[in-house]
């Protein structure tokens, strides 16, 4: 089998969110568990970190795996959903797992597998556990696919649990306001384990002390330990001054920009904070180290990323109403800072455009598009929606017709940005 071949088997028979949506979701943790007894419990064999959270998670899981990696630790990162390559979801010390490795773990469950019927993330997650155990790592930071409670990755028992924040999506699986959603999200507390949690909410602050107290599982909020005094963000570096709590202050250099990121990294801050209390050796040089090469260690993509120059071209994967808020708050400085923004855009169609358009800054030019999968919102219908918001708009069938159109009419001192969605930047990377 080649490693094509694999990878097609494991789309053709095991249903993926990413391409058909709710109908792939299993509720329930009983092929996780039973998927977990067939390999002999492999996650067992390894320290963990579980990170859950509406935006930010991933960001969150890839620097905390840098910072371990820069304290000497040997790191397993587990991570949704993919960009451009399957095997950029399980990775030891930044590099993703070998393709021989992707086929001989799918050509194994084709022979041995119980007749369960996975999903497509509950396989590919036992295929991460299964790798992390025989790569012998100190620990892996798993990253909750989708809510936490029901999530196949709640298996573990880590030493430390972390949820960044709480906003509206995924609403028909998850719940319709704020306080259901983290009460989903805060299934992952486990009895006696620590909780971080990144931001706090009057809707969702009692749930967390509520379940919290309920699991037995001390809670932390970040942002009563961290606060940024200071930040200067350009598109290579984000320089920050902080102080915590204790009267402590630190000054760091985070290899992630953007608003949003300024609310991760007190987030990651309060996490190692009680790592080290739990007994992790993170030095704060490590602490430092793993902040400043975050990208060039765990292979993080996506996250207000510049990949070219004149004009600027910046991506982000920031796709729902919680997160295209701080984009747009970025965006909007950015129409100061450049002679003209060109915003080529795309969505799902789960993601509620008529919500998440409107908080675009009306001074750009937009180019709306369609990603080519199923689950794509009509071009035609992301344009109504621009032109009802008063936007300078045209619409293209495709994401590479509608980032052409926008180089035709940029200019060296101008942006191009390219977001709303998952899908329009793997086609764009």
């Amino acid at each position: 089998m080649t490693y094509e071949e694999a990878i097609n088997k494991l789309y053709e028979q095991f249903p993926a969110f990413s391409k058909v949506g709710a109908s792939a979701m299993k509720a329930g943790l009983d092929n996780s568990i039973e998927l977990d007894k067939w390999l002999d419990y492999p996650h067992k064999s390894f320290k963990s970190i579980h990170v859950a959270g509406t935006n930010g998670k991933g960001s969150t899981s890839h620097t905390l795996c840098s910072i371990l990696m820069s304290a000497g630790y040997k790191v397993g990162l587990y991570t949704s959903p993919h960009l451009v390559d399957f095997r950029e979801r399980i990775r030891v010390d930044g590099k993703m797992i070998e393709k021989d490795e992707v086929v001989a773990f799918v050509e194994r469950a084709e022979r041995e597998m119980p007749k369960v019927d996975p999903s497509f993330f509950e396989i590919t997650m036992m295929m991460a556990f299964d790798y992390f155990r025989k790569c012998k790592v100190d620990v892996a930071v798993i990253e909750v696919g989708l809510g936490g409670r029901l999530d196949s990755t709640n298996i573990i028992t880590p030493d430390l649990s972390v949820i960044t924040n709480i906003g509206l999506e995924h609403t028909q699986l998850l719940g319709s306001t704020l306080g259901a959603i983290a009460g989903e999200k805060a299934g992952i507390m486990k009895p006696g384990v620590p909780v971080v949690i990144g931001e706090r909410h009057p809707e969702t602050d009692c749930v967390f002390m509520s379940k919290a107290l309920e699991a037995g599982s001390p809670i932390i909020f970040a942002q009563d330990m961290w606060h940024v005094d200071w930040a200067e963000d350009d598109i290579d570096m984000l320089a920050l001054k902080m102080s915590n709590c204790c009267g402590g202050r630190d000054a760091v250099h985070y290899a992630l920009t953007g608003l949003c990121q300024q609310k991760n990294v007190v987030t990651v801050m309060a996490a190692v904070d009680v790592l080290r209390k739990v007994g992790y050796e993170i030095t704060g040089d490590a602490l430092r180290s793993g902040l400043r090469k975050v990208v060039s260690q765990t292979g993080l993509v996506g996250r207000w990323q510049k990949i070219s120059s004149k004009p600027d071209m910046i991506i982000d994967t920031g796709h729902n109403a919680h997160g295209v808020r701080l984009v747009a708050q970025q965006l909007l400085k950015a129409c100061s800072e450049y002679g003209r923004v060109h915003i080529v855009w795309g969505m799902a169609n789960d993601k509620h455009p008529e919500d998440v358009v409107p908080m675009l800054p009306k001074l750009a030019k937009y180019y709306f598009c369609s990603p080519g999968v199923e689950r794509a919102f009509p071009v035609s219908e992301l344009k109504k929606i621009g032109e009802k918001c008063g936007f300078e708009c045209e619409s293209y069938e495709s994401v590479r017709e509608a980032l052409s159109a926008a180089k035709k009419n940029a200019v060296a001192n101008d942006l191009i940005f390219i977001g709303g969605s998952n899908f329009v930047i793997a086609e764009i990377l």
